[in-house]
C-alpha cells in the first residue's frame, strides 16, 4: 500500500504544461457599439422646410391614441388604488384577528374590545 499520497495526485499534469490544460479562447467584448459615420449636415440652402412647425403637428388618430392612453392610464391607476386600499384594509383585519386569537391563547377571558360613549361635559 502506498502512503504516500493519492494517485490522482501522481497523474496529474505538470501545471508549466500549457498543452495539458487545454487552450484559452479569446472572447469578443460585447455591448461596444460600432463607430458609425453620420452623413454631412445638410446647408440651409439645400433644405428649406415648407413650414416650420410641420414637424410639431400631429395627425388626428395621434390625438385619439393620446386620449384612448390617457384613458387607459386612469382605469389603470384606479385599479392600482382599489387594490392597494383592500390590502390595508386586509391586513388590519388579520392584525385585528391575530391580536383577539392571541388574547384567547394566553387564557384571559375579556379579550373583546369594550367600546365606552364619550363621557358627556357640562
Amino acid at each position: 500500500m502506498n502512503r504516500s499520497g493519492s494517485q490522482a495526485a501522481h497523474s496529474r499534469p505538470d501545471p508549466h504544461d500549457r498543452d495539458a490544460f487545454g487552450q484559452v479562447l479569446p472572447f469578443r467584448r460585447r455591448g461596444l457599439p460600432s463607430r458609425q459615420i453620420l452623413p454631412a449636415r445638410p446647408t440651409d440652402a439645400e433644405s428649406e422646410p415648407a413650414n416650420e412647425f410641420d414637424q410639431f403637428e400631429q395627425d388626428q388618430d395621434e390625438v385619439v391614441d393620446y386620449r384612448q392612453r390617457m384613458v387607459m392610464n386612469l382605469i389603470a391607476l384606479a385599479v392600482v388604488a382599489l387594490l392597494v386600499s383592500i390590502g390595508v384594509w386586509l391586513a388590519d383585519t388579520i392584525a385585528d384577528m391575530q391580536r383577539d386569537q392571541d388574547c384567547v391563547m394566553q387564557g384571559r377571558v375579556n379579550c373583546a374590545p369594550i367600546e365606552l360613549p364619550a363621557p358627556m361635559l357640562q
